[in-house]
């Protein structure tokens, strides 16, 4: 998968698509200003017969919640904005760096991952400002990892890293018409990447095709699997998917009907598909907060706890920051989820422990239950609602979306660009069982070369105002 093309003129070629494209979509928050040093280097070592790997001489954009030694990692705050870069490169960085992968810069995100205020806006960022739809200016590139989703979709690279907790890497790569893989938690490490919650974080390749994903995952996962050799052909004979419509359609009549062409295209690839099941409801809001509020008050201080001496160590200093800069970082939304995080009493509290476990047997009694009982491999469902208005003011306004089981469960969940309605990308996604991401790549994949065979390329944006 290495490029042809030099490394030096690769990152020439998407540097100059940036200065003309990074105006209208603002994905990248901080370019890396030695990428083309990199480029020469590695150029040279290929030329010496030094090849490190597929992706030898690759630009890769990384997530501004990623830690890198050579640039700052502010989660989009303005709180570590002025701090020194991470003292060293998060273990998932440092495998990019030694397969050969040049960071080409970060990607602009949901402040804080989007767990800082309850109505906040998808893409917004007191650092890195509001990043926007390539397909669609005024519609939102989705949360939180939005530049990276957007920054695939508009050529500034073909791979990007994400992160997710509930959603932040599926709902981008679906908005924004990109293929955005949330592996299970715990296959990809999670050390020096900015927490929420340590039973649910994980980190993710986000890029233009299934295939690219595998390679990535190569890099970032732990294990000996290698995740492309998933990506063979379009027979599914003998493989048996369920499609859970409970509670997972019905919230978007134009999503619903591009989802049921997608279906048509499985079945034709020789998939059995197991139909009208249902998932039971994934816990309520208040449990899934629970969980969240709690491990990122402890998860939060031992990360901060990494970063140089003098800048914030707890929540209540990330929360004293935000109200001393009041206009700058609470202009649009609040910091209610910070604040009510800050106010949990550890993991040991009776509310944690119990919200905990209704969680996990939410997410994976759910999903495990329903891939036992119909004898399944995995299943399918529309990923996430058409990308919405953006609306700095009252937020976001989703209507549906798919993430929250395999979030609950810490399982894997794969979204792949399934169509367009009204001119906007959707996604398909699929999950399964803990463990279960090889599977769910040769699914995805199939289905992608189906598709492609039957409808053409997937649309590229046109960087214009939807209406």
């Amino acid at each position: 998968m290495s490029s042809t093309v030099s490394a030096q003129a690769l990152v020439d070629e998407l540097q100059a698509r940036s200065r003309g494209v990074e105006p209208l979509v603002n994905a990248i928050c901080t370019p890396n200003p030695a990428a083309r040093t990199e480029a020469a280097r590695l150029d040279t070592e290929r030329d010496d017969g030094r090849v490190r790997g597929p992706l030898h001489g690759v630009p890769v954009l990384v997530k501004d919640n990623v830690d890198t030694a050579d640039l700052r990692t502010t989660a989009g705050s303005l709180a570590l904005a002025e701090q020194p870069p991470p003292p060293q490169d998060a273990p998932i960085v440092r495998r990019l760096r030694e397969a050969g992968c040049i960071i080409l810069g970060k990607t602009n995100l949901s402040e804080w991952a989007n767990f800082r205020g309850s109505s906040s806006s998808s893409g917004w960022s007191a650092y890195g400002g509001l990043t926007r739809n390539p397909y669609a200016l005024n519609r939102s590139a989705g949360g939180s990892s939005s530049g990276s989703g957007a920054a695939v979709a508009a050529g500034l690279a073909d791979f990007a890293i994400g992160t997710e907790t509930n959603g932040s890497i599926v709902c981008p790569a679906a908005l924004n018409g990109v293929v955005g893989l949330k592996p299970t938690v715990g296959l990809v490490p999670q050390q020096g990447i900015v927490p929420i919650s340590h039973s649910q974080d994980t980190a993710g390749p986000m890029t233009r095709t299934v295939e690219q994903a595998a390679a990535l995952l190569n890099v970032l996962a732990d294990g000996d699997t290698d995740y492309t050799a998933s990506c063979r052909g379009e027979d599914l004979s003998g493989v048996r998917i369920g499609v859970p419509r409970g509670p997972l359609w019905g919230y978007s009549v134009g999503l619903d009907q591009v989802t049921e062409q997608a279906l048509e295209i499985l079945s034709r690839c020789g998939a059995t598909l197991v139909d009208h099941l249902s998932l039971p409801a994934p816990g309520g809001d208040e449990d899934q907060l629970q969980v969240l509020a709690h491990e990122m008050k402890v998860d939060m201080a031992a990360y901060l706890g990494t970063r140089a001496p003098g800048g914030p160590r707890t929540l209540d200093d990330l929360i004293a920051f935000n109200r001393a800069h009041a206009d700058q970082e609470l202009q649009w939304f609040g910091q209610d989820l910070l604040e009510r995080s800050a106010a949990t009493q550890g993991l040991d509290a009776a509310e944690y422990v119990a919200a905990r476990l209704t969680a996990v047997q939410a997410g994976r009694g759910g999903i495990d239950d329903l891939l036992r009982a119909n004898d399944l491999d995995a299943l399918v469902c529309p990923a996430y609602s058409p990308a919405w208005s953006i609306d700095l003011v009252n937020g976001d306004q989703v209507l549906g979306s798919c993430s929250s089981h395999a979030a609950l469960a810490g399982y894997p969940l794969l979204s792949v660009p399934s169509g367009l309605v009204g001119g906007l990308p959707v996604g398909l996604a699929f999950s399964g069982t803990g463990g279960s991401d090889a599977t769910l790549i040769r699914l995805a994949h199939a289905f992608e070369t189906a598709r492609i065979r039957a409808n053409g390329p997937f649309p590229t944006p046109e960087f214009t105002q939807w209406v």
